[in-house]
């Protein structure tokens, strides 16, 4: 049994209301694409993750994985739920039919892992990560590197990992020492690299590693890194598995959370160098990485959607049972329900909203990475990579903080009983934080946000987006005094992240500090109004059904009350954060460092 239901009809919802599946779907090659595949789709992995996955997620954190001579032994089940996994050809949708794949969309494939991650957060990391391997080899592998490994990839029957991290360099690439020394037609791997999520285990008989390591004549700092694959064991010509290549986990991390995900220290080279085989080529290696973070970054953000799905549901199931104290209207003495008390409300309400508003922005940003790559008009195509571009760190940023805040009013909800490990409400927070550290920190994003995305271009697909988001007032106000709480907030919403965004425009010219210090504040700006648009724009399809008659009335009416809750109580933080975004760097760095 499961405390975890599939939300079908909000994900439904979330991918032809709001993501622009119909669009996605008439450009591609495949004719049969359609809300029922779609539908078909999302029920067959609904099973999957409540009669699979989700039984799983309390017993891996309870068990955790070990190192037991040299070898990872992932929780029990692990190894049935992941054979399963392969055999439904899940790991394969969104990948290209030349090496198994079934060339689906990849808002078909974020919407299968929103329920990966709600339903096991822990076990879903290790697909995850061979999604974003598949992706470098597949835009950076030469033909015979695709020939000997995708297939395989594909299918799910290895796995693959992303290698980046060192004792000595964490988020900060430039200072990665990990060696690479050519041997003929390969490389002799040498370094050690830390923080690596499944870097060993007992799920596959091979893994293909993704390794960041410098040549001995590589450029100082970034400019000199290269991309290596190093398989756990060196693939024969004809397919087969030769001997095992030189490189071992020596270790996994005790961690906060997600215990059953084996956080690896791996060791490359303790004896002749571990061999591996250059991507593309040298001193590219950083390029081809961004490729596998920022697909992983999309899935991150994720993460937050499902444990913000999951931590609600077991709240609110919580609530509806728990009696406690009587009911603060009417005369009668006997206790009720706490999710008769408004406070109580007011929790599950936000962590509703928070999860169903960072759905709608998760799929809405696979779509456009959806239109980017299959839409036929160029243009097209390039304004869909510009808008995908810009929503990657707010959708790994924002996403992930609102995992936290659903996790922790939660355990609130909870009580008592949420501090006791036994109910399970506080595994989502501590499995929560994880999500705002790796793949580059919040903080990272933000900074790549203002610094990259923002200023890169002038602002220009910053300000396309704000003009969108603007236009939807006329249709708010032909909704009625219904809509008029969210039109306003949304407006006063929008006018704020334009001013923030053209003042740190220039400050970014001027004063780099002041910049940097609106980053993160400017970076949840962008969320709670983007995800408020969306919930915008969701109220209104959702009116528009109820009055023509379609739809589960009781579904619409709860999309529309949700939205109405989101602009009443969390749009208005984006007033706040404007102000923060723009207040400068002054009392931050006020206080000498010594006297922190």
């Amino acid at each position: 049994m499961t405390d975890y239901a599939a939300p079908i009809a909000d994900m439904r919802f979330a991918a032809t209301r709001l993501a622009g599946f119909d669009e996605i779907a008439s450009h591609g090659e495949k004719d049969e694409l359609s809300q029922e595949l779609l539908d078909a789709i999302l029920e067959e992995g609904g099973k999957f993750a409540t009669g699979v996955l989700a039984p799983l997620n309390r017993i891996g954190d309870t068990q955790g994985s070990r190192l037991v001579d040299g070898k990872v032994q992932t929780p029990d089940g692990w190894k049935d739920a992941y054979r399963q996994f392969v055999e439904g050809g899940w790991n394969a949708v969104p990948f290209d039919p030349e090496f198994g794949g079934q060339g689906l969309p990849w808002l078909v494939a974020t919407a299968l892992f929103d329920l990966w991650h709600s339903s096991n957060m822990a076990f879903t990391l290790c697909p995850m990560l061979t999604q974003a391997a598949v992706e470098a080899v597949t835009r950076y592998g030469s033909d015979s590197q695709k020939a000997k490994y995708l297939e395989k990839m594909v299918s799910g029957e290895w796995t693959g990992t992303m290698q980046l991290t060192e004792p000595q360099a964490g988020s900060d690439l430039a200072q990665v020492r990990t060696k690479a020394v050519k041997d003929g037609d390969a490389y002799r791997i040498t370094g050690q690299k830390i923080f690596i999520t499944y870097g060993e285990h007992d799920l596959t008989e091979n893994m293909i590693h993704m390794v960041l390591a410098r040549t001995p004549d590589a450029p100082a700092g970034v400019k000199g890194i290269s991309l290596f694959i190093v398989p756990k064991f060196i693939v024969n010509d004809d397919g087969s598995l030769g001997e095992r290549n030189d490189v071992r986990c020596v270790s996994i991390e005790e961690k906060l959370g997600i215990h059953a995900s084996p956080t690896a220290v791996m060791s490359f080279g303790e004896d002749d160098g571990a061999i591996g085989y250059l991507v593309g080529e040298e001193n590219k290696g950083l390029n081809y990485m961004f490729t596998m973070m920022n697909n992983a970054r999309l899935s991150v953000g994720l993460e937050g959607v499902g444990i913000s799905e999951r931590s609600y549901q077991k709240a609110a199931a919580f609530a509806r049972d728990r009696i406690q104290s009587r009911e603060i209207t009417g005369d009668n003495p006997d206790p009720v329900a706490i999710v008769r008390h408004p406070d109580v409300r007011r929790m599950l309400m936000t962590m509703r909203a928070l999860a169903e508003s960072g759905r709608a922005l998760a799929y809405y940003t696979a779509g456009k990475l959806d239109i980017a790559q299959r839409a036929p008009d160029t243009d097209e195509r390039a304004a869909a990579q510009a808008r995908v571009d810009l929503l990657i760190p707010i959708v790994k940023g924002w996403c992930t903080e609102c995992g936290s805040e659903a996790a922790w009013n939660g355990v609130q909800v909870h009580g008592g009983m949420g501090y006791v490990e036994e109910t399970g409400a506080a595994q989502f927070m501590r499995d929560a934080k994880i999500a705002e550290i790796y793949e580059g920190t919040n903080g990272i994003q933000a900074n790549d946000l203002i610094g990259r995305k923002l200023a890169r271009d002038g602002g220009a697909a910053a300000r396309a987006m704000i003009d969108e988001m603007r236009d939807l007032d006329g249709a708010l106000a032909d909704g009625g005094g219904e809509m008029a709480v969210l039109r306003d907030a949304l407006a006063k919403g929008v006018t704020a992240l334009e001013a923030a965004t053209d003042w740190l425009l220039e400050q970014s010219k001027s004063d780099i500090e002041d910049a940097a210090a609106g980053a993160m504040p400017y970076l949840r700006l962008w969320g709670v109004v983007a995800g408020g648009w969306l919930m915008a724009r969701a109220a209104l399809a959702a009116k528009a059904d109820l009055d023509a008659g379609k739809g589960d009335d009781a579904f619409l009416k709860a999309k529309i009350a949700t939205a109405q809750f989101f602009g009443e109580r969390i749009l208005p933080r984006a007033l706040s954060y404007k102000e923060e975004a723009t207040a400068g760097a002054a009392s931050l760095m006020a206080i000498a460092d010594n006297d922190l």
